[in-house]
C-alpha cells in the first residue's frame, strides 16, 4: 500500500470515529429530558492495520458515565418517588455542544486531508500520463 493510501485510510477511520462520536453526542443530547438517562461516553484506540501498515483510529469502547442523576422536586410528575423528587439524567447540555462542535472539527480535519490527500494523488496521476 502507498503512502497516499495510508494517509487516506487513516483519515477515513478518523472520519468513522468522528462520525460515531457525534451520534453519541446526539443521542445523550436528545436524552437530556430523559429521566433516568445516563449520558454515553465514547473511547478511541489507536490500531495498526497489518494488510496496510496504516495507523487508524476505532472505537474501543462506548460505555455510560456514572456521574450521579440529577434529582428535581415535582411532586406533581406522574414519576415522582414518595418524597416528590424526579430522577432526571447526567447528561451536561454544555459539555455535550463542546463535544459536538470537537468532534464536528475533526472530523472536517480528517476530511480535508482525504481530500488534499486525493488531489496529491491525482496531481501525480496526471504527471505520469504526460
Amino acid at each position: 500500500m502507498t503512502d497516499f493510501q495510508k494517509a487516506a485510510a487513516a483519515a477515513a477511520s478518523g472520519m468513522r470515529a468522528q462520525s460515531a462520536r457525534m451520534r453519541i453526542a446526539s443521542e445523550n443530547l436528545a436524552n437530556a429530558d430523559s429521566t433516568g438517562y445516563r449520558r454515553k461516553t465514547v473511547a478511541f484506540t489507536d490500531e495498526l492495520d497489518r494488510t496496510s501498515g496504516a495507523r487508524t483510529v476505532a472505537i474501543d469502547r462506548i460505555d455510560t458515565d456514572n456521574a450521579p442523576l440529577n434529582q428535581r422536586y415535582d411532586p406533581s410528575h406522574p414519576l415522582a418517588d414518595g418524597q416528590g423528587y424526579v430522577t432526571g439524567s447526567n447528561v451536561n447540555m454544555l459539555m455535550e455542544v463542546a463535544d459536538a462542535r470537537e468532534s464536528q472539527r475533526s472530523y472536517r480535519a480528517n476530511l480535508s486531508i482525504f481530500d488534499q490527500t486525493r488531489q496529491i494523488y491525482g496531481e501525480i496521476l496526471g504527471l505520469l500520463r504526460r
